[in-house]
């Protein structure tokens, strides 16, 4: 299971984005993957995954299907550790 952050880097959600990573790898050691929603790359993955909203965290399964999602608000970072 994988956690995937997307947001625009240009914009306010930027820094709730950031905060959150920043604090997850300090709490888990471990890193949120990144998708940015302005490559082709990140396009593909906004329609796939429904991503209307930023910043968005999803936790995706091994299946590629999404476990839990937020959007705007984060989660808390002992709820999110558990998908990652």
């Amino acid at each position: 299971m994988k956690l995937v952050m997307v947001y625009r880097e240009n914009s306010e959600a930027r820094a709730v984005a950031e905060t959150f990573m920043r604090e997850f790898k300090m709490q888990t050691g471990r890193d949120v993957e990144v998708v940015n929603p302005e490559t082709r790359d990140g396009q593909n993955f906004i329609e796939v995954y429904d991503v209307v909203e930023y910043p968005t965290l999803i936790a995706i399964g091994p299946d590629g299907s999404v476990v839990d999602k937020w959007r705007g608000m984060m989660p808390t970072i002992s709820e999110a550790s558990a998908y990652n």
